[in-house]
């Protein structure tokens, strides 16, 4: 799957684009259609407190745009709970197309 991935406010290492490009990736064992996505990497160090590493998820599929957004204390847990998120939304969108 073709993924662009930002960075937001610091500089992504190459593992964490690889840690997000193979979560990613695996959603499309989900569901196969996927057109092509974004990945947001936000820090948001200056608001101070926990949960200020932001991930978005943007993907593409035929119709439709779906998003996920999550905070963590990483960018890996928010990454993670990003991809879970999506995963329940591809579930959902694929079970939807089956019904039509």
């Amino acid at each position: 799957m073709k993924l662009q991935m930002y960075s937001v406010n610091f500089d992504a290492s190459e593992q964490l684009n690889a840690f997000i490009q193979q979560r990613v990736n695996k959603l499309e064992t989900f569901y196969d259609r996927i057109i092509d996505g974004e990945v947001f990497m936000k820090d948001n160090g200056s608001q101070g407190g926990t949960d200020n590493k932001e991930v978005e998820i943007r993907l593409f599929v035929p119709g439709s745009t779906l998003f996920s957004q999550e905070n963590a204390d990483s960018f890996e847990a928010a990454a993670d709970a990003a991809v879970d998120a999506m995963r329940r939304q591809l579930k959902r969108h694929k079970e939807k197309q089956a019904t039509h």
